[in-house]
């Protein structure tokens, strides 16, 4: 008879990918925290918080640390689409699917092209932080709105509108595809739901 594993598994709570995501829960309070008071301070904080977005995945696949706590923490800070009830429930209803990012069964070429190509997928998610930040510290007190804001990005050198329109791309691709990802994930809580009811 074979004797138990000497060696304990550690929590799920303690894996290597779940405390980063919590070293970003605290980085971000604490970004916000200052955003008014420094803003660059805010800028590195929050792009620091965001470059551990993708340490947390590759110590998850390093360690093989990927669990579905890791995946709706992740979820949570990755957007607001993510954090929408939908983004949860699907890959709780769904006994093949273990993850927002498992997308291969879906009819949608811009998801495959998404989550089946990681520059692709770095290009979006980078520059839609990259935007925001930029968008931030460009603003000032005499900006009375964000149309405003990107009027005088334009007037600015060269290397600095071209990192804007590029940013600007990457984070209207990000958005559609977070639409996207939001009604495939809506679609299959109501089939979950509507075979649940047979």
């Amino acid at each position: 008879m074979a004797q138990p594993s000497s060696k304990k598994t550690p929590s799920v709570y303690l894996y290597i990918p779940n405390i980063i995501g919590y070293f970003r829960i605290i980085i971000n309070f604490i970004a916000f925290a200052v955003c008014y008071s420094n803003r660059v301070l805010f800028a590195i904080l929050y792009f620091f918080s965001f470059f551990c977005d993708g340490l947390d995945g590759w110590f998850a696949r390093k360690f093989n640390q990927a669990s579905t706590f890791g995946a709706v923490l992740d979820m949570t800070w990755l957007s607001f689409l993510d954090v929408a009830w939908v983004g949860y429930y699907k890959p709780l209803v769904s006994n093949v699917q273990t993850s927002h990012k498992d997308v291969k069964d879906t009819g949608n070429w811009l998801l495959k092209l998404y989550y089946g190509h990681r520059p692709f997928m770095a290009f979006c998610c980078v520059a839609s932080e990259v935007l925001y930040i930029i968008l931030f510290l460009f603003a000032d007190e005499k900006s009375t709105s964000l149309l405003n804001v990107c009027r005088d990005l334009l007037k600015q050198s060269p290397l600095t509108v071209f990192v804007f329109i590029s940013t600007l791309v990457g984070w209207a691709l990000k958005q559609v595809i977070n639409v996207i990802q939001m009604k495939s994930a809506a679609d299959a809580c109501v089939v979950f739901d509507l075979k649940r009811g047979k």
